[in-house]
């Protein structure tokens, strides 16, 4: 049973498909069909799987795990996250402005005075653009939007993400309006 230093989600199992041991599974690579290019997958509890086969099959893969054999052996595996280690993904495949997601979590959001506004704890897609979630001590973690707007500049190596406070919402805009209430009309 191997556990990994630092994991990096990269598909979650869903139903069997088929009698040999075959399941749907929902890949997070950019070509589903690569899954097996990173080497081996782990499971949280320690299990390694090795691809035997894949397939696409719509807005997935179809996959056979060396060890699967039979249906039963599949459904047992529906909803297992699979990660590998975070030095298994090609750097020299990014473009500049490209970042792992695990690459951006527990960098330090501050503004160009230096304020800090926490680490990131998570990056999140609800289905209309990345967001980032930062957590100060103390504070409650918040959502802001991973834009060139919001987060102006990423440094991996000094640990630091520069942040437009008024973009990312972390701070109210005087001059804007924001936070100002209105006067409403009576009867």
């Amino acid at each position: 049973m191997t556990k990994l230093n630092n994991p990096v989600l990269m598909a979650t199992i869903g139903a069997a498909q088929a009698l040999r041991g075959e399941v749907r599974v929902k890949s997070y690579t950019d070509d589903p069909t690569a899954l097996g290019n990173y080497g081996n997958l782990h499971s949280a509890d320690g299990r390694v799987f090795e691809i035997l086969e894949i397939r696409e099959a719509k807005s997935m893969v179809v996959v056979r795990f060396r060890g699967i054999n039979d249906r039963t052996a599949a459904e047992a595996l529906n909803g297992l996250e699979l990660f590998i280690e975070r030095d298994n993904l090609p750097d020299e495949d990014l473009d500049e402005d490209e970042f792992f997601y695990a690459d951006l979590e527990g960098l330090e959001a501050v503004d160009a005075e230096g304020r800090s506004y926490g680490a990131v704890t998570g990056v999140f897609d609800f289905g209309a653009g990345d967001l980032l979630e930062l957590k100060g001590p103390g504070r409650r973690p918040v959502l802001i939007p991973f834009t060139e707007w919001s987060v102006l500049e990423i440094d991996l190596e000094a640990g630091k993400l520069l942040v437009d406070p008024i973009a990312a919402g972390l701070v109210d805009d005087k001059d804007e309006g924001f936070g100002k209430s209105f006067p409403t009309r009576g009867k």
